[in-house]
Order: C-alpha cells, then sequence, then structure tokens
C-alpha cells in the first residue's frame, strides 16, 4: 500500500520556493529578453521550462490524502480517499522509454569511469572553425585554441558532446561515437553524462518526486559551470572563473571537480533506477518488490 503523505502542502511550499530561487534570474532575464551563456543552456539544449521545475510530485508509492489537484493532472488518480501516480498508465505510455533510461543509466554506472578528457569536448566544437557555437571571445585566440587540441588526445565518451564537434575534430577523437553505442560508452566521469541526469529525471515524469528533480537541476548547474570554466571561451565577464585545462594546474582541478560532480551523482542515478526498477516491478505484480 502507498505510503500516506500528510504533509504534502509544506513539502510542496518548500518545493516551490526552492525551484524560484532557482530560476528566478533565469526568468528575469527572458524578460528584459537577455541572454546568457552558461545558464540559458539548462532551458534552451534540455527541454524543461521553469514552470516544470517547480510543479512538485511526490514521486511514486505515496498517498496524498483527499482529492489533490494532481488528480488532475496526467498520469494520477484519485480512488476515492487518496491521490497518488498512476503507474499502471504512466507504464502503459512510457514504459519502453523508461527501461531504456533504466538501461543506459545502470550501464553508465558499471562502465569503468574515465577522468582524462579534461573537459576538452568544448575545445573540439570549435577546432578548425570560424563559426564558434557561443557569443564569448575565446580565451587563447583561435589559433591557440586550435593549438591545445592538437596537443592532446581526445578521449569524449558522450555522444551528445561528440555530435558537435567539428568536420576537422571528429577523426581525433579515440573512437567515433554512435546513438546505437551510448549505452557502451557512457560512464560516470563524464560532467556530461552527470549533467543529464536532470534530462532523465525530467522523462520520468511523475515518477520522480520534485526534491529529487530539484537535487539533479541543481547538480547540472554545477556541472554546466564546470563545463564553461573549462572551455575554451572567457566567461570572467558573466563571473566565472578560469580552469586551464592546457597547463598541469588546470588539468589536476578540473579532474577534482570532475570526481567530486560525478560522487554527488552516484545516489541520484541510484534512485532513479530504483524508481524505474519499482514502477516495472508494480505494473508486472501489482505491488513494488519486498
Amino acid at each position: 500500500m502507498p505510503e500516506l503523505l500528510d504533509d504534502w502542502v509544506d513539502r510542496r511550499a518548500a518545493h516551490e520556493a526552492r525551484a524560484d530561487a532557482l530560476t528566478r534570474e533565469h526568468l528575469a532575464r527572458r524578460k528584459r529578453r537577455e541572454k546568457h551563456p552558461v545558464h540559458d543552456f539548462l532551458f534552451e539544449y534540455y527541454p524543461v521550462r521553469p514552470a516544470q521545475l517547480r510543479r512538485w510530485h511526490p514521486g511514486a508509492g505515496l498517498a496524498l490524502p483527499g482529492r489533490t489537484p494532481h488528480a488532475e493532472w496526467r498520469d494520477y488518480s484519485f480512488d476515492g480517499t487518496c491521490t497518488t501516480v498512476d503507474v499502471a498508465a504512466l507504464w502503459a505510455r512510457r514504459g519502453e522509454a523508461l527501461l531504456y533510461i533504466r538501461d543506459l543509466l545502470q550501464r553508465t554506472a558499471l562502465n569503468p569511469a574515465q577522468f582524462d578528457c579534461f573537459g576538452l569536448h568544448e575545445w573540439a566544437m570549435i577546432y578548425r572553425t570560424d563559426s564558434p557555437r557561443h557569443d564569448l571571445p575565446l580565451r587563447l585566440g583561435a589559433a591557440g585554441s586550435d593549438a591545445v587540441v592538437e596537443k592532446h588526445r581526445l578521449r569524449c565518451t558522450h555522444v551528445d558532446a561528440f555530435r558537435f564537434f567539428t568536420p576537422a575534430a571528429r577523426p581525433l577523437n579515440l573512437r567515433v561515437l554512435e546513438r546505437a553505442d551510448q549505452p557502451a560508452h557512457e560512464q560516470t566521469g563524464c560532467v556530461h553524462a552527470t549533467m543529464d541526469l536532470y534530462k532523465w529525471a525530467a522523462k520520468m515524469g511523475p515518477l520522480v518526486p520534485g526534491e529529487l528533480f530539484l537535487d539533479c537541476f541543481e547538480l547540472a548547474v554545477d556541472a554546466r559551470v564546470l563545463d564553461m570554466e573549462a572551455s575554451p571561451y572567457d566567461c570572467r565577464a558573466y563571473g566565472f572563473g578560469v580552469v586551464a585545462i592546457e597547463t598541469p594546474e588546470g588539468k589536476a582541478e578540473y579532474v577534482e571537480r570532475q570526481r567530486a560532480l560525478a560522487e554527488r551523482g552516484k545516489p541520484l542515478r541510484d534512485r532513479l533506477v530504483s524508481l524505474i526498477d519499482t514502477a516495472h516491478a508494480t505494473t508486472l505484480h501489482g505491488h513494488g518488490p519486498s
């Protein structure tokens, strides 16, 4: 039986306040029609709106007493006493996608972690091109940025970063990455794989408690900051630092922060996998695993 959540109103209010604090600056910039080269990525590349972050879900396996507003949302049901996530309806609609997410996350956790890429994917995206992806100055200039790529071995394992490599950079990577091979290469050391936990949590919909969704978002913000501070772009005008990965000191800082992000991501990834496993068991047996 689902656990009754009597304090859900307070939990929803706390979630909304936390989401508002996390998105307030973005919404203010949007109102002023101002772009931000670092933080806008989390709302443009990832198809998640601030309103979606603000919407609190209790998560599967928890019951809200009475007919709450959730009862009007897709994939919820009201049994006359309580409102709960309708796992069966969600699984009928999204089960195949959820199993793919579960497989990818689990294989990512099992694949050997790698901490020797030094964020060079961003450098590979501007290698020998006159059209950088961001309207920002290059810290070392175009020739200097190209030289950094040429002095290193590209070891990117993330297909969604690799697909933005310039044509000249693609053959320099340790391997050509294809979408079908993503589960075989994704690994927890990858900053973008860590960032993507936010994307997968969003795709899991009401299975994910609101608090976990915001945990994933906060981790994605920190991963994005490292991504850009270690990039060839100069973001200091926006208040960010520089991780000069072309130097031994910069490499050491990158790896230290990369490892910290991976450690923070591990329990979040495990929870997402567990939520899908429990939902799947519910659809098979009518109850979660004992």
